[in-house]
């Protein structure tokens, strides 16, 4: 269990309307992580999934079954939040408990499923310290442990790594990947970070103002994106855009083109630029190349590349890797 399906969903703050209308599908199982800028509406909307706001018109439905009335205690979503929200006099076991202990759960039950979570989250060694003798990501994990002992049909993340360091990030990242894998549970996760939409989704759904510009697994969006808001907001370093002449050259009002798309040579290329800076990180180099026509592109090399700031340089698209997009910035297939 743990479908979830949102159907022409609006959400109005007076007059404004954050979330204009959505039709979304989240199938039993999936990762599905909603991403976007600030302010595009992707906490709202698990907000209203989670029933902690009102949907002002359209329907939420869970496991088939309408939900949009329904309080948050009787959806059986269980939800984390960026802030760990841990009572601070009470022990890890204390706090993972405290849910079972509300529902009036016997205690040998109480104290089996509490066992079972923290030896699933590796937190049986400090079931009985306090959450300050624990670091970031412990206490992320005595959040989620919280959350796993309710056996929810979904669990709902908004933006749980926001207050880590960058280590404990991916770390965390990857203990929630394997985390879902071992639960097979519907996740559904809330982040301004592609990165962490690319490595841990099954599905993403890009969101700007408040609407639905793409859904589609990782690669989906990486290899085909909509529109230019896609394009643009997935992959990192970004996809380049080119205007002017050398995109109408392509039948398109903007072209673009990933930075490990375009090589690089001394001479012979259909483009010429100069180095600006060049960011060396071992395992890629980023150079920023500055062209008279074309501003400035961003080139992503393998390795270490010996070219400097002044250099001239030579850069040649992969023809069969460039976007096109129309005047109103819809890709064109």
């Amino acid at each position: 269990m743990g479908s979830i399906t949102l159907r022409q969903v609006n959400k109005k703050f007076g007059e404004v309307a954050v979330i204009p209308s959505i039709d979304l599908e989240v199938e039993e199982g999936e990762f599905v992580v909603f991403v976007g800028p600030s302010g595009c509406g992707k906490s709202t909307l698990l907000r209203l999934i989670a029933g902690l706001e009102d949907v002002t018109s359209g329907a939420v439905l869970i496991d088939g079954k309408d939900a949009t009335r329904l309080p948050p205690a009787k959806r059986k979503l269980s939800m984390v939040f960026q802030s760990y929200a841990l009572y601070p006099h009470m022990s890890v076991r204390a706090n993972i408990a405290f849910p079972l202990k509300m529902a009036g759960m016997p205690k040998a039950e109480i104290d089996a499923k509490v066992a079972d979570a923290a030896e699933t989250l590796n937190l049986t060694d400090y079931l009985d310290r306090k959450p300050r003798q624990l670091s970031g990501g412990q206490r992320q994990r005595v959040a989620i442990g919280r959350a796993i002992v309710r056996q929810p049909s979904a669990f709902l993340f908004d933006e749980p790594l926001s207050n880590l360091d960058a280590s404990l990030r991916v770390q965390m990242r990857l203990e929630i990947a394997e985390l879902h894998q071992q639960l097979g549970a519907t996740m559904i996760y809330v982040t301004h970070d592609q990165v962490e939409a690319m490595t841990m989704a099954d599905k993403i759904v890009v969101l700007n103002k408040g609407r639905v510009e793409q859904v589609g697994s990782p690669l989906e969006l990486y290899r085909a994106p909509a529109n230019l808001f896609v394009a643009g907001f997935i992959g990192s370093p970004r996809m380049n855009f080119i205007r002017g002449q050398a995109a109408a050259a392509y039948g398109a009002a903007t072209i673009g083109v990933r930075p490990e798309h375009i090589q690089i040579s001394t001479e012979g290329g259909i483009w010429q630029g100069t180095v600006g800076v060049t960011e060396h990180l071992g395992s890629d180099t980023f150079l920023h190349i500055h062209t008279e026509d074309l501003g400035t592109l961003t080139v992503r090399a393998g390795g270490y590349v010996d070219f400097g700031p002044g250099d001239t340089i030579s850069l040649t698209p992969d023809p069969g890797r460039i976007h096109r997009f129309d005047s109103d910035g819809r890709a064109i297939r």
